[in-house]
């Protein structure tokens, strides 16, 4: 790579993969109704080789405590006394600000849930919320790329279909699963548009193309719970731990592919 190549590269803006965990609102009761953020997990990756930079995980203290359930029906769930001794959101926003702003935003139904969250939970302290300069979201992309042959687009089936293990729903382990199954899924894409006559046969008739503007995919849906059966909306989920380095360079051969955004 000439000189001009290494500037461009060094001054690409990085890729961070990030997700919260919330509670659950409740109209009436505990937490005032609203989402309060109980955990903030990102890693840093470079484009052009997935290269882990650098993570951070934190849980919270949300501002109305009884908001945090005392019990998770999940083995690894937060729990209210899990929140209780984190810092607030205000004692780890410069650190947050600092893994967000200026980068790309990446994740599973970020577009409708962790970004907003993500506002609110900067509104709520009287501060500027992070900034990015472009967002990824992997609901969208697998939604118009991969399509119900892994089931319905929540992070977790398409672990399983991978088999890539059971979701931990804790924000770094999700973000690292988020990840592997991006590396499966332009794996397969790869090697379909490399053989399309034998190997994608079928492969995406099954699920319509959604609407892709201003280098965004969304796709409308409620917060992180997937569709039903019936529904035309979509959704999230997600998390498996991965080695940490280099996460190979099918996504970004595949992204590349896909044409629809620019990391330069």
């Amino acid at each position: 790579m000439n000189q001009e190549g290494n500037v461009a590269a060094s001054s690409a803006p990085q890729i961070v993969f990030f997700d919260l965990e919330t509670n659950v609102p409740s109209r009436c009761g505990s937490g005032g109704g609203r989402f309060h953020v109980l955990e903030f997990g990102a890693i840093v990756v470079c484009p052009r080789k997935l290269v882990e930079l650098e993570s951070y995980a934190t849980l919270i203290r949300p501002s109305d405590l009884s908001a945090a359930s005392v019990r998770s029906s999940r083995p690894e769930g937060i729990t209210r006394a899990a929140v209780a001794g984190a810092p607030t959101f205000e004692q780890v926003a410069d650190r947050i600000y600092a893994m967000l702003n200026g980068r790309i935003w990446a994740g599973h139904n970020i577009q409708r849930f962790d970004m907003v969250r993500i506002k609110e939970a900067f509104a709520e302290i009287g501060r500027p919320a992070p900034l990015p300069v472009g967002s990824i979201d992997s609901l969208g992309v697998l939604t118009q790329r991969f399509g119900r042959r892994a089931g319905n687009m929540k992070m977790a089936t398409l672990a399983e279909y991978f088999g890539l293990g059971q979701q931990k729903h804790r924000s770094l382990d999700d973000v690292r699963m988020n990840l592997e199954v991006l590396k499966h899924c332009a794996t397969v894409l790869f090697l379909e548009s490399s053989l399309p006559s034998v190997l994608s046969h079928g492969a995406h008739r099954e699920w319509p193309v959604s609407n892709c503007s201003n280098n965004v995919l969304t796709v409308p849906t409620p917060r992180k719970s997937p569709p039903s059966a019936t529904s035309s909306s979509l959704t999230y989920q997600r998390p498996l731990p991965y080695a940490r380095g280099s996460f190979g360079k099918f996504i970004i051969i595949k992204l590349n592919y896909w044409n629809k955004f620019s990391f330069y």
